[in-house]
């Protein structure tokens, strides 16, 4: 028998499901064939009735119907008050729902960094939290020990929006056996052990301090524009959106958008600094000597980076 995965949408864009739909080589209808992975539901493209719906949950959650993976969008609302009633299903709250399908499924996927961390419906006055981390604090909706059926975690896949090769690399893994080797934050080493900096066609420019106060340059935007490249982890320039580009190869600051505490709250367009000195340095730097290198290194560019001419 095929694995089965039941889609949840909660408070949120459901830009995560956008993301998934633009996805190829293989798309999504290729990859749930070729590994045998019966969805369920999915609020975008299931034609199932109202009706037939809440009969699928009360299977799910009576334990007629076994559950092998549970996929939450968006954050869980516990507002007004801790009720959830903000957000509801059939008249009950949605975090109900949650609780109960958490409590019968094999394997939980948190799709995106409001299902992980909260995100930007964290931001808003709505008691929205991440289902096992409330921005950098394990310890979301469900317990920080939580564990699934299978014994495993909620596993998190941060991004606003996931990249779409993450999910489907992702739900591929899980639907044939394969257990991903997860970090600190629940998210899986394949996609998130490494920054966003590391492949961005700006890199030797960063290398050597050549940084950028505005727009339509070729330089870093790290130390005056804002970029979080240097200190958000993700695959944003291993696996190019639409196979074409990403934000810093559009000359875009990276936003960081897969860390626990995105939305930042300081203007994304600027570098929160100390005399010109970024306050968040690159992940595991030490200030001083970070500092010292990159004043030999400035000193050491080379003119042709100095013009903004990229190596030929």
């Amino acid at each position: 028998m095929n694995p089965n995965l039941y889609w949840l949408q909660c408070g949120g864009c459901s830009g995560d499901t956008m993301s998934m739909l633009s996805a190829d080589s293989p798309n999504i209808a290729e990859a749930t064939n070729t590994v045998g992975l019966d969805v369920l539901f999915h609020p975008s493209f299931s034609a199932l009735t109202p009706a037939r719906h809440l009969r699928l949950l009360d299977d799910l959650t009576g334990g007629a119907l076994p559950l092998d993976i549970l996929c939450v969008e968006g954050t869980v609302i516990t507002g007004p008050n801790g009720t959830g009633m903000f957000e509801t299903c059939a008249g009950r709250p949605k975090k109900d729902l949650i609780a109960q399908l958490a409590a019968r499924a094999g394997l939980i996927v948190a799709v995106g960094t409001c299902a992980a961390f909260g995100g930007v419906t964290r931001a808003c006055d709505v008691g929205g939290v991440g289902l096992q981390f409330a921005g950098k604090e394990a310890g979301g909706f469900l317990s920080a020990d939580f564990v699934s059926r299978e014994g495993s975690p909620v596993i998190n896949l941060p991004g606003c929006p996931v990249h779409p090769q993450v999910l489907i690399g992702t739900l591929s893994a899980l639907a044939t056996g394969k257990r991903l080797k997860l970090n600190e934050r629940n998210a899986p080493l394949e996609y998130y052990n490494m920054l966003v900096h590391q492949g961005c066609t700006r890199n030797e420019y960063h290398e050597y301090q050549i940084e950028e106060t505005d727009f339509g340059q070729m330089g870093c935007l790290f130390f005056h524009m804002g970029c979080h490249g240097p200190l958000a982890h993700g695959p944003c320039n291993k696996f190019l959106w639409n196979n074409r580009s990403c934000k810093t190869r559009s000359g875009i600051p990276c936003f960081g958008c897969t860390e626990p505490d995105f939305p930042q709250d300081t203007p994304f367009f600027e570098t929160p600094n100390i005399v010109g000195l970024p306050i968040n340095l690159p992940d595991g730097v030490d200030r001083p000597h970070y500092l010292a290198y990159k004043g030999m290194a400035a000193a050491a560019a080379p003119e042709r980076l100095k013009h903004r001419q990229p190596k030929v």
